[in-house]
């Protein structure tokens, strides 16, 4: 009874370790992509994940307008995202810090100036950004078509994108559309953390 009993709790132990990824510490690559529904875009309308169901693959970004490493990604995420437009990938932008320049206002006023050609929405719960284990902006992550997450980490193999050597987002979407898995799947993201809220845990009634 015992050994059955180690046994046990060795498998659920080694379960416990394999559920997420190897910088990512709630998904893994091939897991079910996270929804969200109804977060406010700086286009005055609300959205859902349902928009992106016929997206032949989707890329989901972490960021914000107070971090510097996410500033120095932007031009690179416009650059990416009207190279992939007219291929069926979408890109949405996703900012949960809840300080002052990261407000809707503060993002509104950013993707004006910067003319984002792509969806920059605000998650003032911060559970989307929990759901997907973002902790630093920006993070990237490439959903396939069959709603899966293909790649999760950096935009490139350059932080403030001086010396590109290895494009990873634009290699996983290559990979995605092709058809074929993604070579590198998965690479530490570099950049601010998330500011996110400390949760209280509530007591259990007596």
């Amino acid at each position: 009874m015992t050994q059955r009993l180690l046994i046990g709790i060795s498998i659920a132990l080694f379960a416990c370790t394999t559920l997420a990824g190897k910088y990512n510490s709630t998904l893994d690559i091939g897991d079910a992509a996270p929804h969200w529904t109804d977060l406010p875009g700086v286009d005055g309308q609300s959205h859902s994940s349902s928009e992106l169901e016929d997206a032949k693959a989707t890329v989901v970004v972490f960021t914000c307008n107070s971090c510097p490493y996410a500033v120095d990604a932007e031009d690179r995420l416009i650059a990416l995202t009207k190279k992939y437009s007219d291929q069926g990938v979408a890109v949405v932008a996703i900012n949960v810090n809840k300080v002052p320049e990261d407000s809707l206002d503060a993002m509104k006023e950013k993707a004006a100036e910067k003319k984002f050609p792509f969806q920059y929405l605000y998650d003032e719960s911060q559970q989307i950004a929990r759901d997907f284990g973002a902790i630093y902006t920006p993070c990237f992550f490439v959903i396939d078509s069959k709603h899966k997450v293909a790649y999760m980490g950096a935009m490139d193999d350059s932080p403030d994108g001086v010396k590109v050597e290895t494009t990873y987002l634009a290699d996983a979407l290559d990979a995605v559309l092709a058809g074929k898995p993604v070579r590198v799947a998965e690479t530490a993201p570099v950049g601010c953390r998330v500011r996110y809220e400390r949760q209280r845990r509530s007591r259990r009634a007596e």
